[in-house]
């Protein structure tokens, strides 16, 4: 103002030059609300600014909703991205793609299918598969099929047949890795070869069938109700055993090959 710089006019007066510089700290106006942010952040870390805003009005605060995003932004207050659930796992007896299957009922495959019928109500399959014969052991339809239904279908299997399996294979699927088939395993000696998740090749015999399944019935075939699709879902069962030729087993039916290997290996049938 008089022409004189900063240091000599500090020098004139007396005063150290820090002081001339020094900036007044002004109080944060919004430190309360920053405060308040931060306190329904951690009690509801999936809340975003929005909410936040609206909670803070129903409070009583004045803020408007520019406001609160930018106090929110600045605070580093984010909405946490979802953690991947945890999904329960089967406890294997065997790796699914170290077992293969080397006589009937050594390995049974099991796994689920969907339809539905015309009115638009689901149907769930279960297909249960001898690996070794090809043979389509069972395949029961219902609106739902849970552990205890699936423990029951192996339970009338095992009659028919005389025994249970040596192992069974099986996706993560909650049915499947449920403590009701894990006690039926226990009961009856049955070991279980639950494949990775997301790895569906390693059950390919099953889900090999449940194509052939759905390419010449499920996807042909309208069902009017639960029991029609039962009936005829039974009857390809049938056809499919005693009928249809499998390339893998020379062309001879499922049926017909089990019938062969147990004439040939009478001490292991």
């Amino acid at each position: 103002m008089l022409g004189l710089s900063q240091r000599l006019a500090c020098r004139i007066v007396g005063q150290h030059r820090s002081t001339q510089r020094h900036q007044p700290l002004q109080p944060d106006r919004d430190r309360a609300a920053r405060e308040q942010l931060r306190r329904l952040s951690r009690a509801h870390p999936r809340w975003g600014y929005r909410r936040a805003h609206a909670q803070l009005r129903s409070q009583g605060w004045t803020l408007n909703r520019k406001a609160v995003q930018r106090l929110w932004r600045e605070e580093g207050l984010r909405v946490p991205s979802q953690r991947r659930k945890r999904q329960r796992l089967g406890t294997s007896t065997c790796p699914a793609d170290r077992l293969a299957a080397k006589h009937p009922d050594h390995v049974w495959a099991l796994d689920y299918q969907f339809d539905q019928t015309q009115d638009g109500r689901r149907l769930k399959l279960l297909n249960v598969v001898d690996e070794h014969t090809r043979e389509a052991l069972a395949i029961t339809v219902d609106r739902r099929i849970d552990a205890d239904e699936t423990v029951k279908v192996l339970d009338r299997l095992v009659v028919e047949r005389g025994r249970p399996p040596r192992f069974i294979r099986m996706d993560n699927g909650p049915e499947l890795t449920a403590n009701t088939l894990r006690d039926w395993c226990r009961f009856t000696g049955a070991a279980t070869s639950y494949i990775e998740p997301g790895s569906p090749w390693q059950n390919p015999y099953v889900e090999s069938f449940g194509s052939r399944l759905r390419d010449e019935l499920l996807a042909v075939e309208a069902f009017s109700g639960l029991l029609e699709a039962q009936v005829l879902v039974e009857d390809w069962r049938i056809e499919y055993n005693t009928v249809r030729p499998h390339s893998a087993l020379g062309y001879l039916t499922p049926t017909d090959y089990a019938k062969a290997w147990t004439t040939n290996h009478p001490t292991l049938s």
